[in-house]
């Protein structure tokens, strides 16, 4: 099983930045991918990948994708028996995020642009699902995606929602306050 710690060692943020800054990758801070979007703050990454639990051969939905990074790094904590599906909205951060991917050779990810709806309701359920843009509200379409004992991280407003769901009407909410995030689209 590899770890948050081992897929960080792994996968190197530089390597889904534009070029031109890439000397910035070890700044702990969110850097513009273009179109309004973000590579997100590395110990925000990091912790938001902590609370989500991933495992081996875990089935992991990836909502907004952006450049790749956090695919990247599911990927190698999913390892070749799992699987991540990742949903991107904005076309050419879709291509940016899949080039990234493509370069490191991972077998387990499959790219998607995303439709009206939030996530891949037709590949659903998923183990984990890890959402990295704002939403105002929990949206229910991501939640009923995730299978009963599975784990969904999300930024609401101004927090990082850590839920666990119990049964289809129940869920287990952590409440992490204090965090920005880009809106989801």
């Amino acid at each position: 099983m590899t770890s948050v710690d081992q897929a960080f060692r792994i996968i190197h943020r530089r390597d889904f930045l534009p070029e031109a800054l890439r000397e910035q990758a070890n700044v702990d801070a969110p850097i513009s991918i273009g179109f309004g979007q973000t590579n997100s703050q590395p110990s925000t990454v990091y912790q938001m990948l902590q609370w989500l639990g991933a495992e081996s051969g875990d089935k992991i939905l990836d909502i907004g994708s952006g450049s790749g990074w956090t695919t990247a790094l599911l990927s190698t904590i999913a390892g070749p028996n799992g699987q991540v599906f990742a949903v991107e909205k904005i076309p050419e951060l879709l291509e940016f995020g899949r080039d990234n991917c493509n370069k490191l050779d991972l077998k387990n990810v499959h790219f998607f642009k995303s439709k009206k709806t939030y996530g891949l309701p037709e590949y659903a359920p998923f183990d984990r699902i890890l959402v990295s843009a704002a939403a105002q509200e929990l949206p229910n379409e991501i939640l009923s995606q995730l299978k009963i004992n599975g784990k969904l991280i999300i930024p609401v407003k101004d927090s990082i929602l850590e839920i666990t769901k119990i049964s289809d009407t129940n869920q287990k909410i952590i409440e992490h306050p204090g965090f920005i995030f880009v809106p989801l689209l």
